[in-house]
């Protein structure tokens, strides 16, 4: 699916200026530290606002400064796995993994449940919280919740 991301924004005396596309099935953006990568990241989800500009996943527009639309993140079908993972401590496993599906209507949903921990190896951490899980358990989770929400693209 092609991705387009065409975008300008400020943040502080930090000036972003990217103009990419891609149809490849994995596209990496790779850089020096602060040079931008986790900031491409959040316009695309939609926790950062661009100051101008177009992103777009094949023919779903999720922002454009001209038109003035700007879908809001739960809207966009945007996977994202933050690097440390940032899982809800209150909630087990088996319901952070659920909470995933919880932003996607059903008729849009690809990601089975079942597949998605066996996949992942989840099956034997379905009831612990995530502070008794490794670090690498608790990306796993973090991937499987992603992966739960059917996303069109996926962000790491």
């Amino acid at each position: 699916m092609r991705i387009e991301i065409d975008v300008e924004r400020r943040l502080g005396t930090f000036e972003l200026r990217t103009d990419c596309s891609s149809d490849a099935a994995v596209t990496a953006l790779v850089g020096r530290s602060g040079c931008g990568k986790s900031t491409v990241l959040n316009l695309v989800a939609g926790l950062l606002r661009p100051d101008r500009g177009r992103i777009a996943i094949g023919e779903r527009v999720l922002f454009d400064s001209t038109s003035g639309i700007d879908l809001a993140p739960e809207k966009r079908r945007v996977g994202y796995v933050f690097q440390d993972g940032l899982l809800l401590p209150h909630l087990s496993v088996r319901r952070n993994l659920v909470y995933g599906r919880w932003f996607t209507a059903a008729a849009e949903r690809w990601a089975d449940f079942d597949k998605i921990v066996a996949l992942l190896d989840l099956a034997p951490l379905l009831e612990p919280r995530p502070h008794r899980l490794s670090g690498g358990e608790k990306q796993r989770v973090a991937i499987g919740r992603a992966l739960l929400a059917s996303p069109q693209i996926l962000l790491m």
